[in-house]
């Protein structure tokens, strides 16, 4: 079998290595920002390897998995995850994945790219604004009851943070959802989004908390997929293999790498990627 990548045509071989490659780099990424990898997976695969959007989705969904599992273990032992505000968001996020995933079904591949561009493009611009943090010292009721604040390690020893607007980041969760069983991205962004600008979480309690959440997120939508056809074992193993290795490194860096690096890194990519998904998508090259 050979395959089409940017004008030149490769092997089974030499495809599965450029996607194993391909893999590694963006669960490096998912791991360091929260994304997921879906983030990356999904738009290579469609724009440089030539695979069909939804095929690249489900592969996207079952790295996703597997990037969770990686990566959460390691920032669970490491103290950085909140396991507490994952497992109540979760509720949210997995009703509207399988919601999602049933839509993706009911539309066509060029809307699916399009929105996908769009929810990169406003990531990029929320996550490139200013934060600006909430002076106050308490915490939503909601957050008290359900005993959602904690702390995560910092160079001087734990520093204790309060969750807020618990209703909201409730809320926006299951739009996550909805974008994770509908684009195959985990929706690592949004629950960031949620958590960091909504909630008022730290950064990285916020990228680690994401992904101890997108496994399940994902898992309740690959289902979906898998029923319809969607998950080619020849595609997704390489993905997942990549991904799963490239977020146990991730994961191992993200304890030294400045917040402010990370923001700028996920701006940076997921704008660019963003531009290139909504082009193609509108020029019907998908």
């Amino acid at each position: 079998m050979k395959a089409h990548a940017q004008g030149v045509y490769l092997n089974t071989f030499d495809l599965t290595v450029f996607i194993w490659l391909t893999s590694l780099a963006a669960g490096f990424l998912g791991a360091l920002t929260g994304l997921g990898g879906g983030f990356v997976i999904v738009p290579v695969l469609s724009l440089v390897f030539g695979v069909d959007i939804r095929y690249a989705i489900g592969a996207s969904l079952v790295s996703v998995i597997a990037t969770s599992s990686g990566a959460a273990a390691a920032y669970v032992r490491e103290g950085f995850t909140n396991i507490r505000i994952g497992m109540f968001l979760e509720i949210a996020t997995t009703i509207g994945a399988l919601t999602g995933a049933f839509v993706a079904s009911m539309v066509s591949t060029r809307a699916i790219a399009v929105v996908f561009g769009g929810m990169l493009l406003w990531s990029a611009y929320e996550e490139s604004r200013p934060r600006y943090v909430s002076e106050e010292t308490g915490t939503d009721r909601l957050a008290g009851i359900l005993k959602l604040d904690s702390t995560y390690p910092g160079l001087q020893g734990p520093r204790s943070y309060s969750v807020h607007s618990v209703p909201g980041g409730f809320t926006l969760m299951v739009l996550a959802g909805i974008l994770s069983g509908l684009l195959g991205i985990g929706s690592g962004a949004m629950k960031v989004l949620a958590m960091d600008h909504v909630m008022k979480i730290p950064f990285k309690v916020s990228t680690t908390t994401s992904n101890f959440m997108i496994g399940v997120t994902a898992a309740a939508s690959a289902g979906v997929y898998l029923n319809r056809g969607y998950i080619d074992p020849g595609i997704t193993m390489p993905v997942m293999l990549g991904v799963l290795a490239g977020s146990l490194i991730g994961a191992r860096m993200l304890v030294r790498t400045k917040t402010r690096l990370l923001r700028i890194l996920f701006s940076g990519v997921i704008l660019i990627l963003s531009v290139e998904m909504i082009y193609n998508g509108l020029s019907g090259r998908l």
